[in-house]
């Protein structure tokens, strides 16, 4: 009798909600979301625009890609067979080079390119086989909406030409995929640990790619589209 008492308590316990368990049984604090912080390059597609001879961004910039950091905060509203919510992200870039002068040669200014893009996405990660079956690979997928402001800079300040203010922003689509690699498995007690002071549930490494379509939906002007890898950090909280 004492032994029935004890495993229906034990088992009423481990129903308990809001209170998950780690593959090794330990109770972990709620999940509700993640943030995610990453570094790529990318690289604006000017030279694909209608009536174009050359590529305007790489005859002043050059051929590199430019450095693009994005931070993300997800939320999720399912969890179960993975994870399912929504989330929005920030990031900026920028690129310098010598001005070019009106007959083609190299000013002593500097111009800057720079671009904020504006990320709103609904995010789908299947971790179940990661926190049931032991298997450290969390495949995903984040499609979505992307809005970039840019601007132009020379010498410090918003470049103006004929009286037009070298500043804009683009809309556009965006599908976003990659894996990630759970950290825990590495140093379980630590992220037990992690979790218990801190609050972070996992943690972990990832490879994302993107195909980003951001020309106001075929519009006229810049085409900021470009398909790019990025990689970082990510935390469940």
């Amino acid at each position: 009798m004492t032994r029935a008492v004890a495993l229906g308590v034990a088992v009423f316990l481990i129903a308990l909600p809001g209170e998950a368990q780690d593959m090794s049984g330990v109770a972990q604090s709620p999940r509700s979301g993640s943030v995610e912080f990453r570094l790529g390059g990318w690289r604006p597609q000017m030279g694909s625009e209608e009536g174009l001879s050359e590529d305007p961004f790489s005859k002043v910039f050059g051929g590199s890609n430019l450095l693009l950091f994005e931070a993300e905060l997800q939320r999720f509203f399912y969890q179960g067979i993975g994870s399912a919510g929504v989330s929005v992200s920030l990031g900026y870039a920028e690129k310098y080079a010598a001005a070019l002068l009106p007959g083609g040669g190299k000013s002593a200014e500097r111009t800057g390119f720079h671009v904020l893009p504006i990320h709103l996405r609904g995010v789908y990660r299947f971790d179940y086989p990661a926190f049931h079956w032991g298997i450290p690979l969390v495949p995903y997928i984040k499609p979505g909406l992307i809005y970039m402001p840019w601007w132009v800079t020379k010498g410090g300040e918003i470049e103006t030409l004929e009286g037009v203010k070298g500043r804009g922003g683009k809309l556009g689509w965006e599908v976003a995929g990659g894996v990630s690699f759970l950290l825990d498995v590495l140093e379980p007690r630590l992220a037990r640990d992690f979790d218990s002071d801190l609050g972070v549930n996992h943690s972990y490494l990832f490879a994302e790619y993107t195909y980003a379509k951001v020309n106001n939906f075929g519009g006229e002007g810049f085409n900021l589209s470009d398909s790019y890898w990025m990689f970082g950090l990510a935390l469940d909280y």
